[in-house]
C-alpha cells in the first residue's frame, strides 16, 4: 500500500519564491479545494484534505506568522501533516458556518457533539462514524468549536467497494441538525483517488 505523502521541509517553497508564486499557488489550490468540498446542510461544511490542500494550509500560515526558522517550520509541519490522509482513510476540516454572531453563538450552543454524529456510508457497507478532534478537544459543557477535524478509517471492503464504483453517501445525524446526501462524482473520484 502507497500512502499519500507527507510534506517535508524540502518539498515547501521558501517565503521569498512562495511570495512570487502564490497568485498561481493560491488559484491551484482553490480549483483544488472546489471538488474536495461539500455543503451538509444549511451550515456545515466539509474540506476533504489531501497533500495539496494541506501543502497550501502550511505556505499561508508561514507567509502570514513570516516563519523561516527550521525549527518553527518543522512544529507547523508536524502540526498539519497529522491532516493529510495515509491511504486507508479520508480526512476532512468540518466548519459550522454561521456569518451573523449571535446566530453563531446559539447554534454552536446548540451544536455540541455535532462532530462525533457525522457518518459515511459506502454502498453495501455499514455506517462509518467520524473520528473528531484527535489532536485536541474542541468544545466545552457549553458549547462546540465552530472548526472540527474528523477522520473516516475505511475498512478494506470498504475501499475496494469504492474503488470498483460503489456509492458514497455523507451525512450528519444530531438532534438539532441532520442531512444527507450522496457525495458528487468529483469529490468521490477525488476522495477514490486519496485510496491506496
Amino acid at each position: 500500500m502507497t500512502a499519500m505523502p507527507k510534506i517535508d521541509r524540502q518539498s515547501l517553497m521558501p517565503l521569498e519564491a512562495y511570495a512570487r508564486n502564490r497568485n498561481e499557488f493560491r488559484a491551484k489550490a482553490m480549483a483544488h479545494k472546489k471538488n474536495r468540498t461539500l455543503h451538509l446542510g444549511e451550515a456545515i461544511t466539509l474540506v476533504f484534505e489531501d497533500e495539496l490542500t494541506v501543502r497550501y494550509q502550511v505556505q499561508e500560515m508561514l507567509r502570514i506568522e513570516r516563519i523561516f526558522e527550521e525549527d518553527r517550520i518543522e512544529e507547523e509541519l508536524s502540526a498539519y501533516n497529522p491532516l493529510v490522509p495515509d491511504g486507508r482513510n479520508f480526512k476532512a476540516t468540518m466548519m459550522l458556518e454561521y456569518t451573523d454572531p449571535e446566530e453563531r453563538r446559539k447554534w454552536l450552543a446548540r451544536l455540541i457533539d455535532v462532530e462525533d454524529r457525522v457518518w459515511i456510508e459506502v454502498e453495501g457497507c455499514e455506517r462509518l462514524w467520524a473520528i473528531a478532534d484527535e489532536d485536541l478537544e474542541r468544545e466545552t459543557a457549553e458549547k462546540t468549536s465552530a472548526v472540527h477535524f474528523l477522520r473516516f478509517e475505511l475498512t478494506a471492503d470498504m475501499a475496494q467497494k469504492l474503488k470498483g464504483g460503489a456509492g458514497l453517501k455523507i451525512g450528519v445525524e444530531h438532534p438539532a441538525c441532520s442531512a444527507s446526501l450522496s457525495v458528487p462524482p468529483a469529490l468521490r473520484e477525488a476522495l477514490v483517488k486519496d485510496l491506496a
